[in-house]
């Protein structure tokens, strides 16, 4: 698997659009599209991926720490938002795309520095214009509850010209 490092690593909404979200997703699992910039930085991959279903695994490291040194907000948020969303694109068709409206995260413990988690996230509803999912971080080794979240998103057709 690749990370893009520039904008010429996306790929263009043309091809995007010719591929179901089901496709794109397996298409970045097995390395033939780049990751997105963002999972290099916040330093997660994509483990798993079926329909309605995607999970991603991370470990977050001190450059992801508040002030205090404990996990930033952010990474938990970042992270949930990830495999919510990616878990709505699996369902969207050919032809479409996605983007979050909204979500909200729940966190439960603290993530120590240096534990790898899991991000699941799992697609309630995927329509012709909506999506929602929810999804949980947990560890990877012991399956311990880090965070709850729930999304949705808007699912749609761009015009092509």
């Amino acid at each position: 698997m690749f990370i893009a490092k520039t904008p010429a690593d996306l790929l263009d909404l043309d091809t995007i659009l010719s591929m179901s979200g089901l496709d794109f997703m397996l298409s970045m699992q097995r390395g033939e599209i780049s990751r997105p910039p963002i999972s290099g930085l916040m330093n997660y991959h994509l483990h798993e991926v079926a329909a309605g279903r995607v999970t991603f695994r991370g470990t977050p490291a001190f450059e992801h720490a508040n002030p205090m040194g404990g996990v930033h907000g952010g990474w938990y948020g970042t992270l949930l938002d990830s495999c919510m969303a990616c878990a709505v694109m699996t369902l969207v068709p050919k032809g479409s795309v996605y983007t979050t409206l909204e979500y909200k995260v729940n966190l439960t413990r603290a993530i120590p520095i240096g534990v790898e988690i899991l991000a699941t996230g799992i697609s309630d509803h995927a329509g012709r214009s909506t999506g929602v999912a929810h999804g949980e971080i947990r560890g990877a080794a012991d399956g311990k509850l880090y965070a709850t979240g729930s999304t949705t998103c808007l699912i749609m057709r761009p015009s092509q010209e």
